[in-house]
């Protein structure tokens, strides 16, 4: 932890901010109803008992939402997939509350605190972090966790829970590639490969995804010996699916045959563009999504998602304090601890049934059916080969042989992208190097 106090005020920032894209593709998905080779997250082992070890009370979790509530297929409803998870496995009692407004959290975690009556309110998204930073040292005897953002104070009471974005991004940027590749390919074009980025704001949490995204389309250039055109392109807004759906189509227009969305609200504007791409007749191309499972939205035309697994940090949280095990501070999740990855089919599954439920899952498409396209686009247009890279990739990062660097200043960042452009992909690591 000596590391991360000294980096706490900026990790703040970072985690604080991250949140503006998740409430964005949150509310894109709520607003924009239309009609996975992956990662996989396996269940963490089962633990017992569910009582606490000094009084023997059955463990009580509040889930505090945002305030968009349940229905919104990604944060919130990630957050009710993980705790709903630990109440299978560890028998606690979870009760989920959503705040009318951002004016009511404060009132809502102090009338919580002065119950008395949970083991942990886990507080989901940035939000939160200011009623936090309000509320949590009134209550020394209540425990806090706060997902994907951080107050940037560290108290015993408080667990933040962070990701490590750049290694989603990174094992993206192989997949984009290849698909790309595989596009090329199929349509008898030459030249090098083509993908893009739709992004939000010019922000430290999008500087995280820019270096893996793009450390990733230069893993597979240099492994592969084929060239790739790389585009990143910041529209500076994660509310504007009509900006993001004109910047794509540009992107589009100038032969890139992948876009990966990063900018919330934005970049359902993206995926609206790569649909009419392809029913327009212009050409073929495919669109990735971030944070849920986003294949739902048009599974012929987005095989894959990013994941942030919300639902995996909340069951950690459960899990700390059903083994007696908190730890105030910050805790960060990657692809070892199956925070971040891509989302396997399985996963594919859960959110196009949770679209289904919530009415947005398109005409004529069933959970099954979205998972047979994605399986079929997956198999058909991600060679073996790519697969492999990709899982090498995943592997040199679990092992900890590659560390991502994340960049404290706006300086640093530009610099590390000025490398990787020119192949130099050590300049994005902390640890370990690429020959």
């Amino acid at each position: 932890m000596g590391s991360l106090r000294k980096a706490i005020s900026k990790v703040a920032i970072v985690g604080i901010i991250v949140g503006i894209v998740i409430i964005a593709v949150a509310a894109g998905l709520l607003l924009v109803g239309r009609g996975g080779a992956a990662t996989t997250t396996t269940s963490p082992t089962t633990v017992s008992p569910s009582t606490t070890a000094t009084t023997g009370k059955k463990i009580r979790v509040a889930i505090l939402f945002d305030v968009g509530g349940r229905g919104d297929l990604s944060f919130n409803d990630m957050a009710w997939l993980g705790a709903e998870r630990a109440k299978k496995d560890f028998g606690v009692e979870v009760d989920y509350m959503t705040p009318p407004s951002t004016a009511d959290m404060v009132p809502m975690l102090e009338k919580l605190a002065k119950e008395r009556k949970y083991d942990v309110l886990i507080l989901v998204g940035f939000l939160w972090t200011k009623a936090l930073n309000e509320t949590a040292d009134k209550f020394p005897n209540q425990k806090f966790a706060l997902i994907d953002a951080t107050t940037g104070v560290e108290r015993p009471n408080e667990v933040d829970i962070l990701f490590r974005e750049q290694e989603c991004a990174a094992l993206i940027g192989i997949y984009a590639a290849g698909m790309a590749w595989k596009l090329m390919q199929e349509e008898g074009e030459k030249g090098p490969v083509k993908i893009g980025a739709v992004a939000g704001m010019d922000i430290p949490p999008l500087w995280k995804f820019h270096i893996g995204y793009l450390f990733g389309a230069k893993y597979f250039e240099k492994k592969m010996g084929i060239p790739v055109k790389f585009y990143w392109v910041y529209t500076g807004t994660f509310k504007d699916p009509q900006k993001g759906y004109q910047t794509a189509w540009q992107l589009l227009q100038q032969g890139v045959k992948v876009l990966y969305g990063l900018a919330g609200l934005t970049h359902v504007g993206m995926f609206n563009a790569v649909i009419d791409w392809n029913e327009k007749g212009y050409g073929k191309a495919f669109a990735i999504g971030q944070d849920a499972s986003q294949e739902w939205y048009a599974p012929q035309y987005i095989p894959l998602s990013g994941a942030k697994r919300v639902d995996v940090a909340v069951y950690t949280v459960i899990k700390m304090v059903v083994e007696g095990k908190w730890k105030g501070g910050i805790h960060v999740l990657g692809i070892k601890e199956g925070g971040v990855g891509i989302w396997d089919l399985d996963g594919v599954k859960t959110f196009a049934e949770l679209a289904k439920e919530w009415g947005k899952l398109g005409k004529g498409l069933t959970p099954e059916k979205v998972v047979e396209i994605v399986k079929e686009l997956r198999e058909k247009y991600i060679p073996p080969e790519v697969k492999e890279l990709a899982d090498e990739l995943k592997e040199k990062i679990v092992k900890g042989e590659i560390v991502f660097k994340t960049p404290r200043s706006h300086d640093e960042y530009e610099k590390i992208i000025e490398e990787l452009e020119k192949g130099n992909l050590n300049a994005a690591l902390e640890k370990g190097s690429v020959s």
